[in-house]
């Protein structure tokens, strides 16, 4: 039987045996992170187990969001939190959780959903599939060998997991399988337009003054193959915007014509965790920037990826461009 068949129904049997499960995802989450914590907890409601999904920190959702039925994503471990089976969603590593990760001692158990090839493997049981568009496919392929019927509201919740993790079905993770199952979701009832509409057409004022912000401080190097861009605290108090404004402001920078690389450094408007995030992207096959991330104790896909750093960002900037001429070098 091969591993991953295994690893599902192992996984499988274990959601079948127990009642109680506190559904995780990583820090400032993104669509397939969203989707595919509401679409597990519906799947599990509807086999009548008790499901709540918990996300670390106080940082606002993406406004992009806003449309999803997130109303009891808690931002508080439950009570009985100890009693409850924790499953990990679309998170390659326990540091990417959030700083406060004490409650994983006292779980009967850990299982680790996920697609970034990168994973740790810090479940009691994991279900890694590394070819998998997004932890959202990862889920459908569960959701069958469990009997879920995929409803339009999990249909919906696993199709905004695949269209922003596959970059609207553009990045190279796409694949035929992941084609055809964007076909199955709407035809279980998952709104393309609705989607579409929310994720991608409603964007705030206040995140395009964030976007020149990180345009007129790009910085180009290595003859254009590289670009660097800052976005500083003080720009997210300049202009209004949260965190959760500056999502997919680092794809402007990656669509600049000859660029192999391209990396966003950003300042969080809030004093809540790491002092410096970073994104990373490429668009070349020979370079694997979530080897650049792991160097710093992030992680991530081949093509896009990121960390956490207390570093200034002058040096910061020092150690993505030395990353990317090793990957260079090593091509």
């Amino acid at each position: 039987m091969p591993t991953q068949t295994r690893e599902l129904r192992t996984i499988a049997d274990a959601i079948r045996s127990h009642d109680r499960f506190l559904l995780v995802t990583h820090e400032n989450p993104d669509g397939d992170a969203l989707g595919s914590v509401l679409a597990t907890k519906l799947g599990l409601e509807q086999l009548g187990k008790d499901a709540v999904m918990y996300l670390f920190g106080r940082v606002p959702l993406p406004a992009e969001y806003a449309f999803m039925d997130l109303t009891e994503l808690h931002r508080d471990l439950p009570a009985d939190v100890g009693e409850r089976v924790v499953v990990a969603l679309d998170c390659a590593n326990i540091r990417r959780m959030g700083p406060e990760t004490g409650f994983l001692d006292a779980t009967p158990a850990i299982l680790n959903i996920d697609h970034h090839h990168d994973n740790s493997r810090f479940g009691h049981l994991n279900l890694i599939v590394p070819d998998a568009s997004s932890t959202g496919e990862v889920l459908h392929d569960l959701f069958q060998e469990l009997g879920v019927t995929i409803t339009p509201d999990i249909a919906e919740a696993l199709y905004i997991a695949l269209v922003t993790d596959t970059g609207r079905f553009q990045y190279t993770n796409t694949t035929p399988k992941t084609l055809r199952l964007a076909a199955d979701l709407v035809e279980a009832g998952a709104n393309v337009h609705r989607v579409f509409q929310a994720v991608y057409e409603t964007v705030a004022f206040a995140k395009l003054k964030l976007l020149a912000r990180a345009l007129d401080r790009a910085r180009v190097y290595e003859g254009g193959r590289l670009i660097v861009s800052v976005l500083l605290r003080s720009d997210f108090e300049d202009v209004g915007a949260e965190e959760p404004f500056s999502e997919g402001i680092i794809d402007h920078l990656r669509a600049v014509e000859g660029a192999d690389m391209v990396a966003l450094i950003r300042e969080p408007p809030t004093q809540d965790g790491p002092t410096r995030r970073v994104s990373l992207r490429t668009t070349a096959e020979e370079i694997d920037v979530s080897a650049i991330a792991r160097r710093s104790g992030g992680g991530g896909h081949h093509q896009a990826a990121g960390f956490s750093s207390e570093l200034p960002i002058d040096e910061i900037a020092s150690f993505i461009r030395q990353g990317y001429l090793a990957q260079v070098a090593g091509s």
